[in-house]
């Protein structure tokens, strides 16, 4: 819980920072396609409220940006066979529900605005999946399926978890401006991920702090769908994905995740 308030905390910063229109946070490629005789090609640093006075023009954009948005906090949460309720051949998964969190953020958009109310984009980021585990097990590394052990060590903190390389495509609907100037703003599309690496993080009296990395036999490809819903630069969302959780036939079957909760940057 420590970690998601401190996540919280560097996202509201993050997301105030573009609030105040920091110049150089973004590097902007822009094909003016207002003239179909010349096609002008742009490159230049701009923050969101450019991209907002550019759909004021009639006509569409096509962008390509380095950014920091989307920053997600939140509940990571499973399903067992589509309940949330684990059967008893994966009770070793149990986890602490309000300590198994989801974060995650996006470094690269690109994407082309139709008008002032549509736009289709795809986008490059990081997604973390921690599972607060209850028991005081460990999963070993290098094994053709999940494989743990049971350690008669009391453990702290038994944290298992997932990092994935996310990549979104997303159909956003906005509103106009309000009288503050801000929108409405709806995205919802598919997404895949693949896996980077997944995590064991322990600490214990006995052992003091431990940290191992392997694949844990996790599925290296993932698909799901997700939806925003923001007002102004904040907003919640829900991401499932229609896979499983771990390989096929390396890991529990039917186990899939599901996440939501805040974002930051929209």
């Amino acid at each position: 819980m420590k970690k998601l308030l401190v996540y919280g905390l560097l996202s509201m910063l993050v997301a105030d920072g573009f609030a105040q229109q920091t110049k150089d946070t973004l590097l902007t490629v822009i094909r003016d396609t207002l003239d179909k005789k010349k096609s002008k090609l742009s490159i230049k640093f701009m923050d969101y409220k450019d991209d907002e006075e550019d759909t004021k023009e009639k006509g569409s954009k096509f962008n390509l940006q380095f950014i920091a948005a989307r920053f997600d906090v939140g509940l990571s949460t499973y399903t067992d066979k589509g309940s949330y309720t684990l059967s008893s051949a994966n009770s070793f998964l149990e986890r602490e529900t309000w300590k198994s969190s989801n974060f995650g953020f996006e470094f690269f958009q690109m994407g082309y605005r139709f008008n002032n109310h549509f736009k289709i984009y795809a986008a490059a980021g990081l997604d973390w999946n921690y599972m607060r585990l209850k028991q005081n097990i460990t999963f070993q590394k290098d094994k053709p399926t999940l494989t743990y052990v049971t350690d008669a060590v009391d453990y702290k903190k038994n944290q298992f978890s997932s990092k994935y390389l996310r990549i979104p495509l997303s159909f956003q609907f906005r509103s106009n401006d309000d009288h503050k100037g801000d929108k409405l703003n709806f995205v919802i599309g598919p997404e895949i991920g693949f896996l980077l690496n997944g995590e064991v993080k322990q600490v214990s009296d006995e052992n003091g702090r431990d940290k191992f990395k392997d694949d844990y036999n996790l599925n290296p490809f993932r698909y799901g769908a997700f939806a925003r819903l923001g007002y102004g630069g904040m907003g919640v969302y829900i991401k499932y994905y229609g896979n499983d959780v771990f390989a096929e036939g390396q890991g529990p079957e039917d186990f899939r995740n599901l996440s939501f909760g805040l974002m930051f940057g929209f």
